[in-house]
């Protein structure tokens, strides 16, 4: 099964109607010709003076301080057009050594969140302490792709790598979002012979049955197979069967909406957000459904 030109051009139109200006870029790059550094403009002011991002670049935190999580976000929306910004590397480094917690680490959000509107799950009693999320993927990117030389001779990143290897084994074992930040972590950590006895430990979590959603139709906030595997390549694929890739596609393709966008698994804060949230989720689920050859020609 395939996604037909026709539903393709209503996802599209979806994402046009009510798209950011970064998630119309990142839909360009992908499915139109676009150029990666028009993505990197539409990034940019998301960029705070000291070089991290906030101005809602994650939707649900509406503030326009700079965040752990929204810097994260950034460095993925880099990683996945693989172009790296000099400019925004730089403020997000200075960022970065500026942040980091005194046993290493980023807190999993900053106090200033309290301070606009922000979903439940992002209410933050304290910032003092670094969090394995969203740690673990910011390292994992800047190890990854080598993105500055001599990186792990800053103190401020020698005592994160030391803080995300502590962290790791006391990880929530069937949380998706723990265990992503420790799979992105070990895939280039600078100790391969440690990542590949840590990644046997992850590997047992994965395979516990109802870490990764096998049932294309569970409700609520779950993660399924596309969440863990949103590409043949991804690691934690190894662990899904094709069989269940293909009836998570399928499902995938059967349940794009009317309006040609795909629905968020999490209440919105706002009619807005909502808006956000399904165009950026609309353009994943194309990116996934191409890497997976499951659309026709357009």
């Amino acid at each position: 099964m395939k996604l037909s030109s026709s539903q393709f051009m209503k996802a599209r139109e979806f994402i046009y109607a009510n798209g950011r200006l970064l998630d119309r870029r990142r839909f360009e790059y992908h499915f139109a010709q676009g150029r990666a550094a028009s993505v990197a403009d539409a990034l940019r002011p998301y960029q705070n003076a000291d070089g991290g991002f906030g101005n809602a670049l994650e939707p649900d935190m509406r503030t326009p301080e700079s965040q752990p999580i929204a810097t994260e976000y950034a460095l993925m929306t880099m990683e996945e057009i693989e172009f790296f910004d000099p400019d925004m590397m730089k403020g997000i480094l200075q960022y970065l050594g500026s942040s980091v917690r005194a046993e290493g680490g980023f807190p999993r959000a900053a106090m200033s969140v309290n301070e606009y509107p922000h979903a439940p799950w992002w209410n933050t009693e304290e910032d003092r302490s670094g969090s394995l999320n969203p740690t673990g993927r910011i390292l994992g990117i800047l190890t990854k792709h080598q993105l500055i030389s001599g990186l792990e001779k800053e103190e401020w990143f020698a005592r994160s790598v030391d803080f995300v290897w502590k962290r790791i084994p006391l990880a929530e074992k069937t949380d998706y979002h723990e265990l992503i930040q420790c799979i992105s972590f070990l895939d280039s950590a600078p100790d391969q012979q440690r990542a590949a006895e840590e990644l046997k430990r992850v590997n047992d979590w994965l395979q516990q049955p109802g870490t990764i959603e096998l049932d294309p139709g569970a409700e609520g906030y779950v993660h399924k197979v596309l969440e863990w595997a949103p590409t043949p390549g991804s690691y934690v694929k190894q662990w899904i069967t094709d069989d269940d890739v293909q009836r998570h596609l399928e499902y995938l393709i059967q349940h794009q909406q009317e309006d040609g966008g795909w629905m968020m698994s999490f209440p919105a804060l706002s009619t807005g957000n909502e808006a956000e949230w399904r165009s950026l989720i609309t353009v994943d689920r194309l990116i996934t459904l191409k890497a997976y050859g499951c659309l026709e020609s357009h």
